[in-house]
């Protein structure tokens, strides 16, 4: 189940378990953000609907922080925040080859064929592809996989997954993007760790922190 790890009068920021959603879409399935409002609804007897909004999105089979907006006011001064890279974000990614470089930074340009929702890493400018930039590394060991430290710059939809693999590197149960074989829960080896930045209110420096999940794929990387 998701858990709360952060909330105040502006902000909430869950905890959330992969295969959750966090926003609807066609397949009707219930929503991170549904659980949010359910939560402050129930904790505040607030009546009538509830006011809560993701200023960014992670993918289904991704875990981890998300943020959301309890006022429109934060709504607005988050939304600027991430439009113009001043918020930190910190992945852990569980990949199944080592980077031959341990350290680095990954700039494709990313194009979306929406009909089979996937994304191919390109070199350069093409028709409607988007850039993406990510830094990375290389931790260690962590079981029979390699730990790297990812530091998305720009949120491209499934950009970690596919610049990662586009460098020699997938992601542990991603068959999407190159992985051999899923995880038993359908999850794949990707965690959003923490985000930093201001508050939108309070104008105070914000860290928060997800735990990854009780699996025994991220049992090793919490020994570390």
């Amino acid at each position: 189940m998701p858990s709360i790890i952060y909330e105040d009068n502006h902000l909430l920021a869950i905890n959330k378990p992969a295969g959750w959603l966090v926003q609807g879409d066609r397949t009707g399935d219930p929503t991170l953000t549904d659980w949010g409002k359910a939560y402050l609804k129930e904790k505040y007897a607030k009546p009538g609907a509830v006011f809560l909004h993701p200023v960014h999105r992670i993918d289904r089979p991704v875990s981890g922080v998300v943020l959301f907006a309890r006022t429109d006011k934060a709504l607005g001064r988050l939304t600027t925040l991430f439009r113009e890279r001043k918020v930190t974000k910190t992945y852990l990614a569980l990949v199944l080859q080592a980077p031959k470089i341990p350290a680095g930074e990954l700039r494709h340009f990313l194009l979306k064929d929406e009909q089979r929702n996937v994304v191919t890493a390109l070199p350069r400018p093409t028709g409607d592809a988007k850039e993406a930039i990510l830094r990375y590394e290389y931790v260690g060991m962590a079981g029979a996989c390699y730990l790297l430290h990812v530091f998305p710059l720009t949120g491209r939809p499934h950009q970690i997954r596919v610049q990662l693999a586009a460098m020699g590197c997938p992601i542990l149960g991603d068959l999407k993007y190159g992985a051999p074989e899923p995880l038993p829960d359908a999850s794949i080896g990707l965690h959003s760790a923490s985000l930093a930045l201001e508050h939108p209110v309070k104008k105070e420096q914000l860290e928060i922190k997800a735990p990854p999940p009780d699996a025994a794929w991220w049992r090793a990387v919490m020994r570390r």
